[in-house]
């Protein structure tokens, strides 16, 4: 059997040296000075070789184990050569399914369920910060101090929000990876956002307080700007729906008899329809609103002033409200928070 010192001391020759150790294993010497770990042996009646790697890379107890290891496969009735050459195959196949191939599939498996502006935000966020980085590396070499170091760099610039939505999307990432077989391991798992982030103050919309209504209706109904933008503003009180899906209300949604307004799902953030009850005060405002409008047969209930087919503009509400004297201190979308 071979030893560490004999192998220490073993030089080559002009022709390859084979020092046997047992088992069919043997230490060849190469002319040119490298040492190749051997094992011999017969399968189906065929004598075969394969490489157990080299030394001093590989140890002779290490070469002792592999050689082990490649006898019980041949005790079960499997060649130790092709099973390596499925690991490999195997491998590369792992080596071809890079994280970005698989963030794209993830998107392609997602998209439905998205809106396509919602898709396009989730896409450009990939290729922004994850892709340059990560997207060419295998999906299943990531650890976990690479998604940590990706998120940390990213909340770094100034950029914390857009750091954690980033680290959100690699785990639904991995978990579509694992779910589908195509890696073993998640490493978000581990990573919890609380010990990754800094702690962030969130910063809410303003908004008024329940003391504040009766003055707020006070100067509103003094309001000398547009009539259309001053209903607005008391039906999103009374309705408590956000200003977007306000301001594209179109008078089909609206079933008065029923005291209804039936929002889309195709309108909804969230993708479902959605019901609001109208309360009288509602319905009146609404009955106003019709006398406002000078053109029949509009769609919308409040049009823009200046572009009768388009609804009134994102900012139309809050400038209304600066204009009241709130600037600062209540936004439209800050009615959902007095609501609450």
């Amino acid at each position: 059997m071979l030893t560490d010192a004999a192998i220490r001391s073993a030089r080559p020759s002009d022709k390859a040296v084979r020092l046997f150790d047992g088992g069919g294993l043997y230490l060849e010497l190469a002319p040119s000075g490298g040492k190749w770990w051997r094992l011999k042996y017969r399968y189906a009646g065929v004598e075969k070789r394969i490489s157990l790697g080299t030394y001093p890379q590989t140890s002779l107890k290490e070469a002792r184990k592999r050689r082990d290891g490649a006898k019980k496969q041949l005790e079960e009735g499997t060649d130790p050569s092709a099973s390596r050459k499925s690991a490999t195959a195997v491998l590369r196949q792992a080596q071809q399914l890079t994280v970005e191939k698989v963030a794209l599939e993830w998107l392609k498996h997602r998209s439905g369920a998205w809106k396509e502006g919602t898709r396009y935000m989730v896409e450009a966020s990939l290729r922004n910060d994850v892709f340059p980085t990560l997207g060419a590396r295998s999906v299943g070499d990531l650890q976990p101090r690479d998604i940590r170091d990706l998120v940390k760099g990213i909340e770094a610039r100034g950029a914390g929000e857009t750091a954690g939505r980033v680290f959100q999307r690699l785990r639904a990432i991995y978990r579509y990876a694992v779910v589908h077989e195509l890696t073993s391991s998640d490493p978000t798992y581990a990573l919890k956002p609380a010990e990754i982030f800094k702690p962030r103050k969130t910063k809410h919309r303003g908004s008024l307080s329940e003391g504040d209504i009766p003055e707020f209706f006070r100067r509103l109904e003094n309001y000398d700007g547009n009539a259309a933008t001053r209903l607005a503003l008391e039906l999103l009180l009374l309705t408590a729906t956000r200003p977007g899906e306000l301001r594209g209300a179109r008078w089909e949604e609206f079933d008065e008899g029923a005291a209804l307004w039936r929002i889309p799902a195709s309108r909804m953030k969230m993708g479902t329809e959605h019901l609001v009850p109208l309360s009288r005060q509602a319905l009146a405002l609404l009955q106003e609103a019709r006398g406002v409008q000078s053109t029949e047969g509009l769609v919308l209930v409040f049009p823009s002033p200046f572009y009768p087919g388009k609804p009134l503009s994102d900012g139309t509400l809050n400038s209304a409200l600066a204009r009241l004297g709130y600037k600062g201190i209540a936004t439209a979308h800050g009615f959902r928070t007095l609501f609450s």
